[in-house]
């Protein structure tokens, strides 16, 4: 069986029996034309959770921690970031080559039940990427390197320690054996989670602890600047990611206020985007003759606090009265 892995692009040719990682940050689409300016700049910037682990040092201490192994050379783990890799407004933060398989690591501050679909797009464009000198037709299998998906998470939405999400989960017709999955691992690491995998990787667990230091003082009404330098000056008194902070202080606060308002951004998007689908539905409710829809919608958009006007100017009166009534 033939191996694939050769030197294609910026992917490296690994050694037999090597590891291949990828850590795969998203993006906001669409908006205004500030959110494109956002948009854009996010491809050129650093998340707080890369720039502590783009180390070969830290990321191999983090693959341990995740795969219960005992690498203790850096130098057996190969860098192989695709810079400025953006496929679909996505961009792939850091891959690392260590064993046979592929790992797509990224971290989040939002629950996305997408990441399945998202990560089919990374995994197609890695493979590709190794494959693009091969001959598909030959009658010798090309070996791929075996992937896994992994999300860190430390959202402000309540979450289990770990969560599974299946690319199936969002086929229209549901099948006992779909003929193409994909399953996403999703860990949070806010504090309080996963306490066994944060003790293991001593930068992760100093990761969370910073980030929770951060919402804290937002929660407590300081205002995000403050916080974020609040949190930072703290962390540094007490030896948590000291010197990380010390040397990037000026970029790290850049980057979380960036974060900060991209996580508001798309938490915006989505409310909008759920109440512009309550007045489609009430809209097909209404050709349809199906009044009993129409007042569920209803009843639905006052309970997410859609305001009254709004609901007044889509639909009739007699309607709007009646769902208040019950």
């Amino acid at each position: 069986m033939e191996k694939i892995y050769d030197e294609v692009g910026n992917i490296y040719a690994p050694s037999e029996g090597s590891h291949i990682g990828v850590t795969s940050g998203g993006c906001v689409t669409g908006g205004s034309s500030h959110d494109r300016n956002s948009l854009a700049k996010r491809n050129y910037k650093d998340s707080i959770f890369r720039m502590v682990f783009k180390e070969r040092k830290e990321l191999l201490a983090l693959y341990n921690a995740m795969n219960h192994s005992n690498y203790d050379n850096p130098e057996e783990l190969q860098i192989v970031t695709l810079d400025n890799a953006i496929y679909m407004n996505m961009k792939n933060d850091v891959a690392f080559i260590i064993g046979d398989r592929m790992n797509l690591y990224e971290h989040q501050s939002t629950v996305n039940p997408n990441m399945p679909l998202r990560d089919l797009f990374y995994i197609a464009r890695e493979y590709q990427s190794l494959v693009e000198n091969r001959d598909l037709y030959s009658n010798k299998r090309i070996m791929l390197p075996t992937p896994s998906f992994i999300v860190f998470y430390n959202g402000s939405s309540k979450q289990e320690d770990v969560m599974e999400y299946k690319l199936s989960d969002s086929f229209v017709v549901q099948e006992e054996k779909p003929a193409l999955e994909l399953t996403v691992q999703q860990y949070n690491i806010s504090l309080g989670h996963n306490s066994e995998l944060l003790e293991k990787c001593q930068k992760l667990g100093e990761y969370s602890i910073f980030i929770d230091r951060v919402k804290e003082y937002i929660n407590h009404g300081l205002s995000l600047q403050e916080s974020i330098e609040l949190a930072i000056d703290e962390c540094i008194k007490e030896g948590i990611l000291e010197d990380f902070l010390r040397k990037n202080r000026a970029e790290a606060i850049e980057v979380c206020i960036f974060s900060y308002d991209e996580e508001k951004h798309i938490r915006i998007m989505r409310e909008e985007a759920f109440e512009d689908g309550l007045v489609q539905g009430i809209e097909q409710g209404i050709q349809q003759g199906t009044s009993m829809a129409v007042l569920q919608a209803i009843r639905d958009m006052l309970e997410f606090g859609v305001p009254m006007d709004m609901i007044y100017t889509k639909y009739p009166k007699e309607e709007v009265e009646k769902a208040l009534q019950k």
